[in-house]
């Protein structure tokens, strides 16, 4: 299929429903996706869609050029980590302006990288000024920390406590949500340190008054973190 064949194809799967959906809201509270950035196609008709085109590095590559959320989210599924260099990378991430498209990014791309790359990205990440990467910084320092062993032993716990004590309350949306993360993270990994992420957590009341469905748990810290070592018990 061509882009422009794929592009017709995603129009005409696009659900007013989702529109509205998309345009109300990010899944982490990022502002809304506009009209003109989106056809409102659902995630499983992107997957039967990606199944259908398989893997096309090039077409991924003109999709994601569109800016379109639907055309990008598809090309993340269709697109071939083996083909980009660190560089495409760290270009891709900055670029991502959706959340939907960010966590595809990382679950899809990010993580297929080598390791060191992705350490080296991750680090880069962390001190950039770029709120979309420093976003993918605090991601993936989230999914070091929970998952531990030797490859987060050279994570300064307290130095990110610090950090997101002084920088959480004047960062963008996008990063404060990976930041949260980290925080909610560290709390329920580091006992050590779990009393002063709560605290943190506490005077931050960042996503306290978050809309879930019943029988889950909210992203505030103080609540989440309790929840979390609670059923560890």
């Amino acid at each position: 299929m061509t882009a422009k064949e794929v592009l017709a194809e995603l129009e005409s799967l696009g659900d007013e429903g989702r529109r509205k959906h998309n345009a109300k809201t990010g899944p982490d509270g990022i502002a809304g996706v506009p009209a003109g950035k989106q056809f409102g196609v659902k995630s499983g008709d992107l997957r039967a869609l990606a199944k259908k085109i398989k893997a096309d590095h090039a077409l991924a590559m003109e999709l994601w050029k569109t800016g379109n959320l639907d055309a990008q989210m598809l090309a993340v599924l269709i697109m071939e980590p083996k083909e980009l260099s660190a560089k495409d990378v760290d270009r891709l991430v900055r670029e991502a302006r959706f959340s939907w498209v960010a966590e595809w990014l990382h679950s899809y791309v990010v993580k297929e990288r080598p390791a060191e790359e992705r350490e080296a990205l991750r680090e880069k990440w962390m001190k950039d000024k770029d709120s979309w990467a420093a976003r993918a910084g605090w991601h993936w320092t989230a999914s070091l920390i929970n998952k531990g062993g030797k490859e987060a032993e050279h994570v300064d716990v307290a130095g990110l406590l610090d950090r997101i004590e002084k920088e959480m309350p004047k960062a963008a949306p996008e990063t404060k949500w990976t930041m949260n993360n980290t925080l909610g993270a560290i709390g329920i990994k580091h006992a050590e340190h779990r009393k002063r992420a709560v605290a943190i957590g506490e005077k931050m009341g960042l996503y306290k008054d978050w809309p879930v469905s019943k029988g889950c748990t909210i992203p505030y810290v103080p609540v989440w973190v309790g929840a979390m070592v609670k059923g560890k018990k």
